[in-house]
C-alpha cells in the first residue's frame, strides 16, 4: 500500500500526534494502540515527545506499507458493563503505572477523586466536568486541570469510553502578562553575574539572542552553536514556531562561553538539561533577594528589552520580526507596545511631487 509519510503536529495541550491519509480516509493516532505495539508519546515530558513522535511516525509508516490495517478501537463486552467512572478508574491506574513525574501523577489522582465526589450514578459527563473546572477562577489553574482532565479523558476513551465530555470544553482566555522591560538592565546583570552564574548565562542569551528562557536556552548544548560561537542553529524541533533558525551571537555574549563537548548541555555540562523549572526557581530567589525588580519584571522582560533595543537601532519590524523568530508581525508588535514612539509630525505626511 502506497502512503505519503506520517505528518507530525501537536495539538493545543502540547500532545504530539501523527496523521496520515488511507483511501483518502484520514487518520489521527496519538498513540501505538491502533497498530498493536505500546508506545505512548505522551506520557513522556514535553520536550521529548516530538522525538518520540518520530519513533511512531515511522512504525506507522512500516505497518502500513507492509499490507497491515489500523485496528480500531477496541471496545470490549467488559468495558461495555462499566460506567464511565469505573472507566476513568482504570485510565488512572493506567497512568499511574507509566513513567511520569510524580507531582503530575498526584494531580491527575486529585482530578479523579474529585470527579468521584461529582458524580453520583458514575455517569461522567460535560456537566460533571464544568462543576469539576468551575472552582478554578484563575485562567492558569483551569487550564492546567483542563489539560490533565483532557489526557486522563483520551486515556479512557483507549480502554472504551464511548463519548468525549471534554468535547466542547474550551480553554479559558488569559489575561495578557505584562514583562515589564528593564530600564537599568546593564545594573541588574551585573548583580545577577554575583548571585548564580546559569541564570546569568540565561539571561544574557535572553536578551543577546532574543531566545525563549524554558525551553530554547534551557536545551542548548554546545553543538547548537558554531565554531567560532557567532551564531547558534535552533532546531525546529526545539522552538515555538516549529522552524529552524539561524540567531546571531553578540559579542559580549561570546565573552562569557567556555565551549565543551559538543553534545553537553551548555548549563548541566551534561547530556540532559536540567529540568523545565530550573532558571523559574533560581529567578524566584534573585527576585525575593534584589531590590532592583519593580512589579511585572520576569525573565521575559529580558527578551522584551533585547526586542525594543533591537527596534530602536534598526526601526525595522522587519528585522525584528525574524530576530524574535515569529510567523507574524502582530506578535512582534505585542514586544513594543511600552515603547514610547514619537508623535506624527507634519513633515512625516505624503508629500505630491
Amino acid at each position: 500500500m502506497k502512503l505519503a509519510y506520517p505528518k507530525i503536529s501537536f495539538d493545543k495541550d502540547s500532545k504530539v500526534f501523527v496523521t496520515f491519509y488511507i483511501n483518502k480516509k484520514r487518520y489521527r493516532l496519538y498513540n501505538g494502540d491502533r497498530i498493536g505495539i505500546k508506545l505512548m508519546p505522551n506520557t513522556y515530558p514535553v520536550e521529548e515527545r516530538y522525538q518520540m513522535g518520530k519513533l511512531l511516525a515511522s512504525e506507522v509508516y512500516k505497518y502500513v506499507q507492509t499490507g497491515n490495517t489500523i485496528f480500531k478501537r477496541k471496545v470490549t463486552d467488559e468495558n461495555n458493563t462499566r460506567t464511565d467512572l469505573e472507566v476513568l478508574k482504570l485510565a488512572l491506574d493506567r497512568k499511574l503505572k507509566s513513567n511520569l513525574s510524580k507531582k503530575y501523577l498526584e494531580t491527575l489522582e486529585f482530578i479523579y477523586l474529585k470527579i468521584k465526589e461529582i458524580t453520583k450514578d458514575g455517569e461522567v459527563n460535560e456537566k460533571t466536568i464544568e462543576k469539576l473546572l468551575s472552582n478554578y477562577v484563575n485562567a492558569t489553574s483551569y487550564n492546567t486541570i483542563r489539560t490533565h482532565l483532557s489526557a486522563l479523558i483520551s486515556e479512557a476513551m483507549n480502554l472504551g469510553l464511548k463519548h468525549n465530555p471534554m468535547q466542547h470544553i474550551k480553554r479559558k482566555r488569559q489575561e495578557e502578562k505584562l514583562h515589564k522591560p528593564f530600564n537599568n538592565i546593564k545594573e541588574v546583570l551585573d548583580e545577577i553575574k554575583e548571585f548564580n552564574a546559569n541564570l546569568y548565562l540565561c539571561c544574557l542569551l535572553t536578551y543577546g539572542c532574543l531566545l525563549r528562557p524554558h525551553r530554547e536556552i534551557r536545551e542548548l548544548k554546545w553543538g547548537d552553536f558554531s565554531d567560532d560561537l557567532s551564531f547558534i542553529n535552533l532546531s525546529g524541533s526545539r522552538n515555538k514556531s516549529k522552524k529552524n533558525r539561524i540567531v546571531p551571537v553578540p559579542k559580549f555574549i561570546i565573552e562569557e562561553l567556555t565551549p565543551k563537548e559538543r553534545d553537553l548541555n551548555i548549563f548541566s555540562n551534561n547530556v540532559k538539561p536540567f529540568n523545565i523549572s530550573y532558571f523559574k526557581s533560581f529567578w524566584l530567589k534573585y527576585k525575593n533577594k534584589s531590590n532592583l525588580l519593580s512589579e511585572n519584571q520576569t525573565l521575559y522582560s529580558f527578551r522584551h528589552s533585547g526586542a525594543i533595543n533591537v527596534f530602536k537601532r534598526t526601526g525595522s519590524i522587519h528585522k525584528l520580526q525574524a530576530a524574535m523568530g515569529h510567523s507574524s508581525l502582530n506578535v512582534s508588535l505585542i514586544y513594543l507596545r511600552n515603547l514610547e514612539i514619537s508623535k506624527l509630525k507634519a513633515t512625516d505626511m505624503p508629500i505630491l511631487y
